[in-house]
């Protein structure tokens, strides 16, 4: 079945605030009126109790408490308040099946984000909190498919325990990925054209297709997330690490080397989301 089949045939589509809405498209304009904005996502009261529950969390060492989205602006900056807004919209936005642990799912969402973050440090020309955002968001698709396809998801999960990949599973269960999926909900929402291309291509360095340098960052992030999780050694990571990738989107490997162990204590920052 095409994907637009999927789309088209659901009335589950989760559906985020407009005010979140609004946060998409700053993406693609600076002249935002902030003090507007942070009127806005005040008027969702569930929205506004999440967001300054991050803001004044230690991870954002705000010097003094924050009381309102607009004084969030003003301490955090706009680029982050984006951020907790945005997660605070995601994470409310899907309702999956019970048996699914929804609350795992985003942990490594954010802990993706957090790396693709990190990895951005060591190479020019991107946008860190773009980056940020495309971690955060590169497995909506898989989310959506959860929701839409639980039965199809069953399937593709025994045979990636079985040692498939997830993308191959994917497309021989269903005759796409969870990647195009994402690309195709992001555009839905209106996302930025370089956002839902590196979701639509966070795969592509392992498929021999072209991908820009987000979506590098991305399949590099998805790369240490798995290692942390195996509980890797430094050397065995950058023994498999996939160079060849960091090579085509110009990542300085030497220095990440260096710094590998700070990925052990990186923090997203976002858990608190899910308590």
């Amino acid at each position: 079945m095409p994907i637009a089949s999927l789309f088209a045939e659901s009335q589950a589509l989760p559906h985020i605030p407009k005010v979140v809405m609004e946060l998409i498209e700053s993406f693609k304009n600076e002249d935002i009126d902030f003090d507007t904005l942070g009127k806005k996502i005040a008027l969702d009261q569930a929205l506004t109790a999440k967001v300054l529950r991050l803001a004044n969390s230690a991870k954002f060492g705000a010097a003094r408490t924050i009381a309102h989205p607009n004084d969030a602006v003003v301490v955090l900056g706009f680029d982050t308040l984006r951020t907790l807004v945005l997660a605070s919209g995601m994470t409310s936005a899907f309702t999956t099946p019970p048996q699914f642990d929804q609350k795992q799912f985003w942990r490594t969402a954010f802990g993706v984000a957090a790396l693709s973050k990190w990895l951005a440090e060591y190479t020019n020309n991107v946008d860190k909190e773009v980056v940020f955002t495309c971690g955060m968001l590169h497995s909506i698709g898989e989310l959506l498919l959860r929701i839409l396809k639980p039965a199809n998801m069953i399937l593709i999960d025994e045979a990636i325990a079985l040692g498939g990949k997830p993308y191959s599973s994917e497309q021989a269960k269903l005759g796409y990925t969870s990647a195009e999926v994402g690309a195709e909900l992001a555009k839905r929402w209106n996302f930025p054209i370089i956002m839902q291309q590196a979701i639509l291509d966070q795969n592509n360095p392992a498929l021999d297709k072209d991908y820009d340098t987000i979506a590098g960052l991305l399949f590099i992030a998805k790369y240490l997330l798995h290692a942390q999780q195996q509980d890797w050694t430094e050397e065995n990571i950058i023994e498999h690490f996939p160079t060849p990738v960091a090579q085509h989107i110009g990542l300085d490997v030497n220095r990440a080397y260096a710094d590998l162990a700070s990925t052990n204590t990186l923090n997203s920052g976002l858990d608190g989301l899910l308590e």
